[in-house]
């Protein structure tokens, strides 16, 4: 099975420096990734590197907590965008979320719907935070907030993608809404495991490994 087309290559360590980002979207092009994911400030030097290729730009709004405040996550997934990224991935509000608060949930993320209508979003769950019924719980709110995707992690400290997360999640928003799998993915064998589970992306730094 070819995964490539599946991977979003992914840096967002903090000291990732304008030559590792170069050397990310040569890799995307290389080996046929469908997107290059980073930290909104390195959005502007991966469009000049990926002009004219099919990859595309994934960025990231309210992340790695989920804590800012709505209109912020929304005027950052917009000026992602604006500086041209294809797809943005926001963290969801986790704390409102563990206590009940619902609506407030699903405005947060209708905040970022609405502020890049034309954009894919992914809303990033947090599922090592989540029990079983709050991450069932995640994933219809973000279906009915206009989302395009539930993505399970954000690899910065608690936990990383699980088959039966992937599963949980599949079972939840039926067969035709994305997943996406990220975190903690290195080898082929766990990405192919994950893909069988249901996601239909996977987000990784380890995407050259994982290709083959």
């Amino acid at each position: 099975m070819n995964l490539a087309p599946l991977i979003d290559h992914t840096i967002l360590r903090p000291d990732a420096d304008d030559a590792a980002l170069a050397g990310l979207a040569a890799e995307c092009v290389e080996h046929g990734f469908f997107s290059a994911c980073a930290h909104s400030r390195h959005v502007p030097l991966l469009a000049r590197e990926l002009a004219g290729t099919d990859v595309k730009i994934t960025s990231i709004a309210g992340f790695p907590l989920g804590a800012a405040h709505q209109t912020v996550k929304a005027r950052e997934a917009g000026i992602c965008v604006e500086l041209g990224a294809h797809e943005v991935d926001m963290v969801l509000s986790v704390g409102d979320l563990v206590s009940g608060e619902t609506a407030r949930v699903e405005a947060d993320i209708r905040a970022v719907r609405d502020a890049i209508p034309d954009a894919v979003l992914k809303v990033i769950l947090e599922c090592g935070l989540l029990t079983d019924d709050q991450k069932r719980e995640a994933a219809r709110i973000t279906m009915a907030a206009g989302a395009d995707f539930v993505k399970t992690s954000t690899g910065f400290g608690h936990g990383g993608a699980t088959v039966e997360d992937v599963r949980l999640l599949r079972e939840v928003v039926g067969p035709d809404y994305g997943v996406k799998a990220s975190a903690g993915i290195r080898t082929r064998d766990q990405a192919l495991a994950l893909v069988e589970a249901g996601a239909s992306r996977l987000g990784t730094s380890a995407g050259v490994a994982i290709a083959g």
